[in-house]
């Protein structure tokens, strides 16, 4: 997933600066971001910061401008539902992996 999207954005992941093993926390990324990183993608004074994972490689800054932040963002598959259905049904996975009951109340207060 990741090195289709360094491959979009033409960037030699051995070229990306080594993250921190743990997730950064927002006040990491954010201090990150001061307009002296360049993009990885174009140079530009990056305005956004991930983590990604580069197999080989490990965790990796992937600095970037506001225009391949949007593009990254649009390569990256999303993570979240987009449906109420898809919401319910990853709280139905995720409760039967953890072994818990789950029982889903709505606004109108019909368990469903």
């Amino acid at each position: 997933m990741h090195a289709d999207l360094l491959r979009a954005l033409v960037i030699d992941a051995a070229d990306l600066e080594p993250a921190p093993p743990w997730a950064p926390y927002r006040g990491t990324s954010t201090a990150r971001i001061d307009s002296s990183r360049p993009c990885a993608s174009c140079g530009q004074p990056a305005r956004a910061t991930r983590v990604i994972d580069v197999p080989g490689l490990g965790p990796r800054w992937l600095d970037t401008c506001h225009p391949h932040f949007l593009a990254a963002t649009r390569l990256l598959p999303s993570r979240m539902p987009s449906t109420v259905e898809g919401i319910v049904a990853d709280l139905r996975e995720a409760a039967r992996e953890a072994g818990a009951g789950l029982t889903i109340v709505t606004d109108d207060g019909v368990a469903g």
